[in-house]
Order: C-alpha cells, then sequence, then structure tokens
C-alpha cells in the first residue's frame, strides 16, 4: 500500500530562499537552465552528474502528481501504478500529496522529491531550476494527447463572449499554470486587448477544480481553466456539464509531463522509465480516473519537441525562468 509522506507536504513561498547556498556553477554550457545544471548534449534538460558520487540512490523513492485537485483523490488514483513502481525498483515508494507547484519544485530542487509528473505550465520551471528530466504524457491509445484551455462562465452570468468580462472578475489558478494563467493572459493580450487590472480584476483560485467549482457556485463571474481537468470533475459528478458554459476553447497544449530528477542512479532511472512504460493499465486505479479524459497510456516524448509552444507562450509573457 502506497504511504503518505506528511513531512513533505509544508507549502513554499519561494523557490529559492529556503533551498541554502547553491552549488558551486560548472564550466560548462546550460542555456537556461541554473547555473547548478549543465546541458552539454543540447536537450535542454540538466544533465546527470559526471561523477558517479553525485548519484542518488534512496532506498525510499518520492512521487508527486502535480496540485491541480484534491491530493486525497489522486493518492488512490496512483495507488496500483505505485505499488507496480515498487515491484520493478525494489524501492519503497510513498505519495507525496502536494499543496502548491512551488512546494513541488522546492521538493525536487532540495532532492526530496524523485519523481513527479509536473503541470504544463510548471514544467519549465521545474526544468530549469529544479533539474526536472521529463520523458512521458499520458496519451489515448490511439496515441492523441493533450487539452484545451477554455474561459467559463455560468447560465445567467450575463457574459456570453470574453469581451464581456471586461469590467468584472476573471478566475485564474496560480501564475505557473499555463491553461490557468499563461496562456489565457498571453491571448487575452495578443487577441483581445484585454490586460488585468486595467480592464478585469484577477483572482487566483489556486487550483483547477477551486476554479470550476468557483464558477459552478457562482463565487467567480468566469474562470479559466484546463478542460481535461473539467472532464474528469463530470465525469465524477462533482458537478453537472450544465453548471458551466464555455466562450473560449484554445489550441490543444501538452497536459501533464512526468519524469524524474536529473541525478537518480542510472539503473534506477532506467527501471523507473520502464515503470511508466510497461504499466498494464487495465483494471486498475489509474484507468479508472484517467480513461475519464481518454487517457490509457503513458507515451514517450521529449521536452524539447513538446514543450515548444509552452516556452513560446512564456517568452510572449515575459516569463524567466531565473530561480529567484
Amino acid at each position: 500500500m502506497i504511504k503518505t509522506n506528511y513531512l513533505l507536504s509544508a507549502a513554499a513561498v519561494a523557490l529559492v530562499s529556503s533551498f541554502g547556498a547553491a552549488q558551486a556553477a560548472e564550466d560548462c554550457p546550460r542555456g537556461t537552465l541554473d547555473e547548478r545544471y549543465c546541458d552539454r548534449n543540447g536537450d535542454l534538460l540538466a544533465d546527470a552528474p559526471t561523477d558517479a558520487a553525485d548519484f542518488a540512490d534512496p532506498d525510499t523513492l518520492i512521487f508527486a502528481y502535480t496540485p491541480v485537485e484534491d491530493p486525497a483523490v489522486y493518492k488512490a488514483v496512483w495507488s496500483d501504478f505505485l505499488d507496480y513502481m515498487e515491484e520493478v525498483t525494489g524501492k519503497d515508494v510513498i505519495f507525496f500529496p502536494v499543496q502548491s507547484n512551488a512546494a513541488q519544485i522546492e521538493a525536487m530542487r532540495s532532492g526530496r522529491l524523485h519523481i513527479a509528473g509536473f503541470n504544463t505550465g510548471s514544467n519549465p520551471l521545474a526544468v530549469n531550476c529544479a533539474g526536472f528530466n521529463p520523458f512521458t504524457i499520458m496519451a489515448s491509445l490511439d496515441g492523441n494527447f493533450g487539452y484545451e484551455m477554455e474561459i467559463l462562465t455560468y447560465p445567467g452570468s450575463g457574459i456570453e463572449s470574453v469581451e464581456d468580462i471586461k469590467g468584472g472578475v476573471l478566475a485564474f489558478t496560480s501564475p505557473t499554470s499555463n491553461s490557468g494563467f499563461k496562456a489565457p493572459s498571453a491571448i487575452l493580450k495578443g487577441d483581445f486587448d484585454m490586460l488585468p487590472d486595467r480592464d478585469f480584476e484577477p483572482a487566483f483560485s489556486g487550483k483547477h477544480d477551486n476554479s470550476i467549482l468557483g464558477v459552478a457556485n457562482h463565487d467567480y463571474p468566469a474562470a479559466s481553466i484546463a478542460n481535461s481537468v473539467l472532464s474528469r470533475m463530470v465525469s465524477r459528478g462533482v458537478i453537472e456539464a450544465s453548471d458551466v458554459i464555455s466562450i473560449y476553447k484554445s489550441q490543444t497544449f501538452p497536459t501533464t509531463g512526468f519524469g524524474i530528477a536529473h541525478n537518480l542512479e542510472p539503473e534506477l532511472a532506467a527501471n523507473i522509465r520502464k515503470s511508466f512504460f510497461t504499466f498494464d493499465w487495465e483494471g486498475t486505479s489509474l484507468q479508472e480516473e484517467f480513461e475519464k479524459s481518454n487517457e490509457g497510456q503513458f507515451l514517450p516524448m521529449t521536452y524539447q519537441e513538446f514543450w515548444d509552444v509552452i516556452r513560446k507562450i512564456d517568452t510572449a509573457n515575459g516569463v524567466s525562468y531565473a530561480c529567484e
């Protein structure tokens, strides 16, 4: 049975101040990576250590899933998969019920988190500041993947188009979220000449499910969300599809990227990868949850290719990957 590590659950406000002194910077190619990492092969990811003494080979592995919904729900969802990972790696595996993107990134950067699924928008920051090496994404059985950002309102809100949000409130999730902040910010500015504080009041709910429930319960007149989360919430009966109305849908974005800390011992890293790509979804808790959004396998991917559009959105928003 999967165990929960409550010692890791304290949320981080800043990503750097709590880490202590940074490691001495090596003179190497690194692109936008933090100075503690190198990127000699140009794949935009932190290289594994060159000294075997720097490899991490913990007896207990810590896994965290992006904080998009109730962590208690996802502890059960991931239980069958993490049991399988224990078999493949020969290690104990603990589920970390992460409460924020900042806490998740801090935990990996400080060496307390070894395997993770980081959401779309926080992937670049996790890669550049925490040495995250993503290598897989959930996909349908025919290989399709991704989700769209949608802007929701509720019936009778008086909002029928994006422009109708002017003068009101638009709920975001968190500044590191792609569909919950970055993408809608770029789209509203570029396509509608709408800026927060000037044209509407921004609010931050913390998570996609909070934003969706907020709209359904009329706490927010509108919110930008990931429609994959919406689909799962409707499937679970958390809300009715008729509780919300979509007034905007974006292009398709990659969803959660799964991967490991860059410094794991090579055989251990290989076995973790094997866990993802040999897991049999049929009849498992993972299948029961994610088939609601038409996902049924782990698809190999590269951060360099799959996150290209997200890095472009970050550039348009003036986002820096500096760890401060």
